[in-house]
């Protein structure tokens, strides 16, 4: 007998196996900590990158997921490069949102360095828009006609570029773990271990880590703590209580 899937509070879509760890690993966790169930859905298998494998990249992923206790994590296949924000990726994704029904969406940034990023980014945006959307119809893995759901929210990761986040998240209690999720990809960052022969990229130095510490703890400074992730946001967000901000020495 078929049991159906979980349901997740958060699910991070990320194109490339490793976006998610290096834009919102440490939310993840710590809303894992908060007693939530948390996912992934990763779009490609990074099929493109210079350094590794696809299949090397998957078995990265998994051990990524397992340092975050992620509750799935799932490749929806698509093409490395060569995927379209249209009707048919669409569709796939949708499915995948349907069969989670999360409440929040992490998603990739709407706009950056790497073309992927961005496309992903509004695929994201419009899949979970008409994943609300009664008429348009999906079956699950069995056949079975899936339930329309639409997330509440849908928040982007700062990739690359630098943005101005909208707000920040405190991932001070969990960034040494955040760090171990992103050196789980021996292939793509800095690793000693890492014995192939390969061409040195722009996140496979050891000065891509560092800067990529600096940046949360830049995002950390904006409200007093070490540590912090920044998100960007199309959507207001609205509070009923004043102590769900987070206090900073003034």
């Amino acid at each position: 007998m078929n049991q159906d899937p979980i349901k997740l509070d958060i699910l991070a879509i990320a194109v490339h196996p490793d976006d998610m760890e290096l834009g919102c690993a440490g939310a993840l966790l710590m809303e894992k900590r908060n007693g939530k169930k948390t996912g992934v859905v990763d779009l490609t298998r990074g099929e493109l990158g210079t350094r590794g494998t696809a299949e090397l990249r998957a078995q990265e992923a998994a051990r990524s997921g397992r340092i975050l206790q992620l509750d799935v994590r799932e490749n929806l296949g698509m093409a490395d490069g060569f995927f379209r924000n249209d009707e048919q990726h669409q569709r796939l994704l949708i499915r995948a949102i349907r069969k989670y029904r999360p409440e929040i969406v992490l998603a990739n940034a709407l706009e950056d360095r790497h073309p992927d990023h961005g496309r992903a980014g509004h695929l994201i945006v419009e899949s979970c828009f008409y994943s609300g959307l009664r008429k348009v119809e999906t079956t699950d893995a069995e056949g079975r006609p899936q339930e329309h759901w639409r997330p509440k929210y849908v928040f982007h990761y700062i990739q690359d570029r630098y943005r101005v986040p909208d707000f920040v998240y405190d991932i001070t209690p969990v960034f040494d773990v955040k760090l171990q999720s992103i050196q789980a990809y021996s292939s793509q960052f800095f690793s000693a271990a890492y014995g192939e022969d390969e061409p040195q990229t722009y996140i496979s130095t050891p000065e891509f880590l560092q800067q990529l510490i600096g940046r949360h703890q830049q995002f950390g400074k904006m409200i007093g703590v070490p540590y912090a992730e920044g998100f960007t946001t199309q959507k207001t967000i609205g509070i009923r209580d004043f102590d769900a901000l987070v206090q900073i020495d003034t």
